[in-house]
């Protein structure tokens, strides 16, 4: 009875001794790995915990940083802002032991989120197999947060993930729209690319939207106040404001990136203005979280593809229509950026196959912005409208060197269609009755009439759910967005 007792006592100290040793070891996020790609030209955070008070170093090339865990065990430092290498380095964290991270490499990082349209995975787009087996890219690492969770308040850690080379192997389940972007990307620049996917089908925008960005919208005061409300006991899921954030984005904070892209709406699809304001709340919710100063978030969304049957009404408005114009409306906000997608759709799949023509139309928004490639980012976007001898003239931004109409088929591109007809446009006088129109594109400016409307005062194109045979393009075959000049 003795020997048993003394051996209790044994196990229990050892035990306790063990779990002391756990506390006081160095450690960081997980997305801190083998393979990761940090944020070049950024000073970097890296951060973790130790014992409260240890002593932590940081050494990155020639660089060494050291700091003191908090009384809470919490650490951080920041390392000098550095060039893109695309020569895999070392990063040690060093305390009372060492945590040592090898082929590292700098180059720009990009968080790709949203549902299920984001979620879709490579394997299962257009030519699968083709794509896979053609995706060598060591220099693009992928990271993907794992499973689907949710918390009422902000979790500091994921439960797992890993940083992979892009490979015929590793790319097949990852986020398609992702991948297509970061090829293009590291393709025109060279630059080593780290893509971080967070998605989940079928999620509305709010669960992903952080407390603080509620709070900078005064039309969501509603949500801001029900979710500072919650706590560790609050019942949330998949649907609630914030959850998603809380578990899936936050993890990954202040992980140094240079912005994200986003594909989702389909589960707000019944919104209109409303939208723009949660846009405004994520966006900017973010970019708080992140904190990164002078180095902007640049966020570029997907504007939703055409779906359903189409509606022959000229008045249009119907389905996503309106959440399509909330989406347009969100270019007002600063380093952001919109691909739209209204000619690859599929009107019978809310999961159009073709991601290749998505993905590398969100990356010539960053091929302008960020990498300073002399490109028009964009198709047409809605100008201007001037009203000039019983006609209206419509101008756009982005027209490259001239309007054109078009037609898109599969992975092609666009091809002009000569003495061709733009279709979907509509007019309407103070009446506010609409009528399809009449067009003739003259330069980067399209004129619209119609026998019925004397005195027109508003255009609309491609205003519906399936805006079917829209087919107004730049000179470099990417789509016109829907829009309306009113605001009936």
């Amino acid at each position: 009875m003795k020997l048993r007792r003394l051996t209790l006592c044994f196990a229990f100290a050892a035990s306790v001794l063990a779990a002391s040793v756990a506390s006081a070891d160095v450690s960081l996020p997980k997305i801190f790995g083998n393979g990761m790609v940090l944020q070049r030209d950024l000073a970097t955070p890296v951060w973790g915990w130790a014992e409260a008070g240890e002593e932590v170093t940081v050494e990155f090339g020639d660089q060494k940083k050291t700091t003191k865990a908090d009384d809470k065990g919490a650490w951080s430092v920041k390392l000098d802002a550095q060039k893109e290498n695309s020569k895999g380095q070392s990063l040690k964290v060093s305390g009372k032991n060492t945590v040592s991270f090898e082929d590292v490499l700098l180059g720009d990082v990009w968080i790709c989120s949203g549902q299920s349209n984001m979620e879709w995975a490579v394997r299962n787009s257009l030519n699968p197999a083709e794509e896979q087996s053609a995706a060598n890219y060591p220099n693009i690492r992928l990271f993907d947060v794992p499973g689907h969770t949710t918390s009422p308040v902000p979790k500091d850690k994921l439960p797992g993930g890993d940083w992979k080379k892009c490979a015929p192997d590793t790319v097949g389940s990852f986020s398609a729209v992702g991948y297509f972007f970061g090829r293009r990307l590291h393709k025109e620049s060279k630059v080593p690319i780290g893509l971080i996917g967070t998605n989940w089908g079928g999620t509305r925008i709010e669960p992903w939207t952080p407390p603080v960005g509620f709070h900078q919208v005064p039309e969501l005061k509603a949500i801001a106040d029900e979710v500072d409300k919650f706590d560790e006991t609050t019942k949330v899921g998949g649907r609630t404001p914030t959850a998603i954030y809380q578990s899936m984005v936050h993890p990954l904070a202040p992980y140094g990136v240079r912005g994200a892209i986003w594909y989702q709406g389909e589960s707000n699809g019944g919104e209109g203005e409303s939208y723009f304001h949660k846009m405004q709340a994520l966006i900017k919710g973010w970019r708080s979280v992140w904190g990164q100063g002078d180095f902007p978030l640049y966020f570029y969304f997907v504007q939703l593809a055409d779906f359903q049957q189409p509606n022959d009404s000229p008045e249009g408005g119907n389905g996503w229509a309106k959440l399509r114009e909330a989406q347009r409306k969100s270019l007002t906000i600063p380093h952001t950026g919109m691909a739209v997608i209204t000619d690859v759709g599929n009107a019978t799949d809310i999961h159009p196959r073709n991601k290749q023509d998505v993905g590398s139309r969100l990356a010539q928004w960053a091929l302008r912005d960020v990498y300073k490639k002399d490109v028009v980012p964009s198709g047409p976007l809605f100008k201007e409208l001037k009203i000039e001898d019983g006609k209206a003239r419509v101008l756009f931004d982005h027209a490259g060197d001239g309007l054109i109409v078009g037609k898109k088929e599969g992975l092609a591109p666009t091809s002009v269609v000569k003495d061709g007809k733009l279709e979907r446009f509509a007019v309407a006088g103070k009446d506010k009755t609409w009528h399809w129109a009449d067009t003739q594109i003259d330069g980067d400016s399209v004129l619209v009439w119609s026998k019925d409307v004397s005195e027109p005062v508003a255009v609309r194109y491609a205003y519906s759910m399936n805006p079917a045979g829209s087919n107004l393009y730049n000179s470099l075959g990417l789509p016109a967005s829907p829009f309306r000049s009113d605001d009936w």
